[in-house]
């Protein structure tokens, strides 16, 4: 397992050092910008969608963590050319796969559920056994997989999770743009 371990942090380092679509999109471009106060990461994100609703042409640019930031790497690569319905499936799979998704009782979830079920999980020794997390490697989801542990250091969830939060608000703001 310490070979898929340090594979992993090679391709998160990859997109740290190599981030992809990185920049920005001149307007008509939605814009949207995350902030993790925890521990500073800035995303901003910029977003062009045609009239069928594909996702045309994305990028980022602020600062932050490597996890930050090769997570929002990661996610333009993972979108650009999906039509936001798929954009918002993969933002589901992604976060269900950080322990973000349905509670127990079948509610959604949000981020601060996500980090006191892993505090949960990590103080009991159970940190791959968090409600709503994946248990198996999705080798459809590409790089993002390395991403995986994250749900083990519980702080580092929202790093994680930012650029796909603010994905969702351009696809808002999108969407009542239209």
């Amino acid at each position: 397992m310490a070979g898929l371990q340090d594979l992993y942090k090679e391709i998160i380092m990859d997109h740290f050092k190599n981030p992809r679509n990185r920049g920005e999109l001149p307007p008509p471009a939605c814009k949207a910008e995350g902030f993790n106060p925890l521990c500073g990461d800035e995303i901003v994100l910029y977003v062009n969608i045609d009239d069928d609703g594909v996702i045309t042409d994305i990028a980022t640019g602020g600062q932050g963590c490597s996890i930050s930031q090769s997570s929002a790497s990661m996610m333009t690569a993972a979108v650009k050319g999906k039509t936001t319905d798929e954009a918002r499936q993969l933002t589901d799979d992604f976060k269900a796969m950080m322990g973000i998704g349905v509670d127990e009782d079948g509610e959604p979830g949000d981020d601060e559920d996500a980090i006191a079920a892993a505090k949960a999980a990590a103080s009991s020794g159970d940190a791959g056994n968090i409600a709503g997390a994946a248990e198996k490697p999705d080798l459809s989801m590409g790089d993002l997989s390395a991403l995986r542990g994250v749900k083990k250091f519980p702080v580092r969830i929202k790093c994680a999770v930012l650029s796909w939060n603010t994905l969702l608000e351009a696809l808002e703001q999108a969407s009542a743009d239209a």
